[in-house]
């Protein structure tokens, strides 16, 4: 299997020599793969059918299962996937080579826990590699979906099984663009969305944790500058309420949502072992210095999501506008 995806801003190039691997990720990127981009993709992953370890002899060791030399550094068992990574960096290009060689618990985990599984293969395969190469290049995570609505872009933050997948889902059935369902990166201006499948109550997909299935996000933009700042929470009361927002409270989402979002748990070990092999990306990504030049040049709200189901975020933001404008 050999393809291309664009995620996180970064353009990818794919080569697999398992099939069962080819599979996993094509349906971790949501039906968006393209022939190889070649020379214009700066990160490249490939999965090996060798089931060897990576030879390490004389390299530096870091930690438990980590050793780094030059510009290299290899990783046994990353993220507890069963997969082993060789990492190396030169000039504007990174290259990640796996190989599948699963201690025993990991082979019983990926047997008897399979969602779980295909969450942390996709995360250690597809989603981390961008993620952390988005960020050598200035961009921050963000637990935060950006959305084209008629009347404003909000770039929308919630914790997790608050309701915004299932809020953003329905402005995408109306035709409304998002940069996707959890996960994004930032320079504190555009938002560029990591490709992955929604993951929804009633979806057709594949069954996921929390009684959530995925589907495919039709339309996804792969950027958004925002024009405005949107935290989600559940309310009291039947319908939903918009209230203004500090930007300090509304950074402080950004973060907080960021730091506790299940999909990152393990992101933040896997980029500060590359930071400190490489020398490459900051040694913590600038998760609130960038929610902070978000929060304090834009509007931002808070929406109260009521019992009522069927809250349309356009309708309550051009309320806004208008109320905002006859001030």
């Amino acid at each position: 299997m050999r393809a291309s995806f664009e995620s996180a801003g970064v353009q990818v190039d794919v080569d697999c020599q398992l099939p069962w691997v080819g599979d996993l990720i094509s349906e971790g990127t949501a039906g968006e793969l393209c022939p190889p981009a070649g020379r214009s993709a700066s990160l490249r992953v490939q999965v090996e059918s060798d089931h060897r370890p990576f030879s390490a002899h004389g390299w530096r060791y870091m930690s438990r299962g980590v050793w780094q030399r030059r510009d290299g550094v290899v990783v046994e068992d990353v993220c507890t996937t069963g997969f082993d990574l060789y990492a190396r960096v030169l000039g504007d290009g990174a290259t990640f080579t796996y190989r599948w060689r699963p201690r025993p618990r990991s082979r019983t985990a990926a047997v008897a826990l399979r969602s779980r599984f295909h969450l942390l293969a996709r995360a250690a395969l597809l989603q981390y590699p961008a993620l952390w190469w988005a960020g050598a290049h200035g961009r921050a995570p963000l637990h935060a979906s950006a959305v084209a609505e008629p009347h404003a872009t909000p770039l929308v933050c919630a914790a997790s099984g608050v309701g915004r997948s299932t809020l953003l889902v329905a402005e995408v059935e109306r035709g409304h663009r998002t940069t996707g369902d959890n996960l994004g990166v930032s320079d504190g201006e555009s938002v560029w969305g990591l490709l992955e499948p929604a993951r929804v109550v009633g979806g057709a997909g594949r069954r996921m944790p929390h009684g959530r299935r995925e589907i495919r996000i039709s339309g996804r933009a792969a950027a958004l500058t925002p024009s405005c700042v949107v935290t989600l929470e559940r309310g009291d009361g039947e319908r939903p309420v918009l209230l203004p927002c500090a930007p300090e409270t509304a950074a402080r989402a950004l973060v907080t949502s960021t730091y506790m979002a299940g999909e990152l748990r393990r992101y933040w070990v896997f980029a500060a072992v590359l930071a400190a092999a490489t020398g490459r990306g900051p040694a913590h990504p600038a998760v609130a210095d960038t929610a902070s030049r978000l929060t304090t040049r834009l509007p931002c709200w808070t929406v109260a999501l009521g019992r009522e189901p069927g809250a349309r975020l356009d309708d309550l933001l051009s309320r806004a506008e208008v109320e905002t404008w006859v001030s």
